[in-house]
């Protein structure tokens, strides 16, 4: 009777192993059915852009997470120690810059999703020719932002720069300055709405996505924009050993097509800009 229960024990124990085994393979065949991408981005609009991408991307095999980033910085540290696959924040002269700076950062562009006009913010007049004699604009310390702030005013005579020095502009790049124009004060980029909130300065100059995410009204508020034909596009970036990996081109195909454009033209009224306008 031992020998008959323990054999009874032996063949039990053996047919629960069988089947954890059975389940542990299903369980493994479902989660490598689709592959991962660790994206990371800034809150808006990039990180909403992706949120809509993510059933396109899953019906094409690819799970996508999204790392949120609240800086301009950690998107390619984080990319650069291998914990994103890719990142999605940055304009092609943000990213020359810091390329050159960190000679580490082995990154490639892989296309261009969107473009986000710069635009300059008052609380007190309604256009750069209504700036008063030695009005203060708060703009960002990033000076590859520079490039881009500049001409605006430029462009609307208020101010005149070197010839010749287009997306490299600086402030010492001025050569005629008849208002008197302060640009003293650079702060980092993600503070500027709440600058501009608190009624610091006469202008304030935003990046859109972070006058989206600090709710500043753009259509209200803004009085000055880049023009439509020098917005550079906002980036999807990679390591370069990676640039050619498909769930990369799917996620380039995917966040370039109707539904993710239409997405961006019906959201954002114009204050984001497809690629395909």
């Amino acid at each position: 009777m031992k020998k008959v229960l323990g054999f009874l024990i032996v063949a039990l124990l053996s047919l629960s192993l069988v089947a954890c085994g059975g389940s542990k393979k299903e369980e493994a065949a479902d989660e490598g059915g689709n592959k991962k991408l660790v994206v990371g981005a800034s809150a808006v609009p990039h990180a909403e852009i992706l949120e809509e991408a993510k059933p396109l991307l899953a019906e094409k095999g690819i799970d996508l997470e999204i790392q949120v980033f609240t800086d301009y910085i950690l998107p390619n540290v984080t990319l650069r120690d291998k914990d994103l696959d890719a990142n999605y924040f940055q304009t092609p002269g943000y990213l020359e810059l810091q390329m050159k700076e960190n000679k580490d950062y082995d990154f490639v562009s892989v296309g261009g999703i969107h473009q986000e006009p710069i635009g300059v913010y008052s609380k007190k007049y309604k256009s750069l020719k209504d700036l008063p004699d030695g009005a203060k604009i708060i703009m960002s310390d990033s000076f590859s932002d520079h490039g881009r702030i500049l001409p605006i005013f430029e462009r609307e005579g208020v101010i005149k720069l070197k010839e010749g020095v287009g997306a490299s502009a600086r402030v010492e790049d001025i050569i005629e300055n008849p208002k008197n124009l302060d640009f003293s004060k650079l702060i980092e980029a993600k503070l500027l709405a709440t600058s501009f909130e608190s009624g610091e300065g006469d202008a304030v100059v935003i990046n859109t996505n972070y006058a989206l995410e600090g709710g500043v009204n753009i259509k209200d508020e803004g009085i000055a924009f880049e023009g439509a034909d020098v917005v550079p596009a906002n980036l999807i970036v990679v390591r370069s050993e990676d640039k050619d990996r498909e769930e990369i081109k799917t996620l380039v195909e995917v966040l370039r097509s109707k539904e993710i454009q239409d997405f961006i033209k019906e959201k954002y009224q114009g204050a984001v800009i497809s690629v395909t306008e």
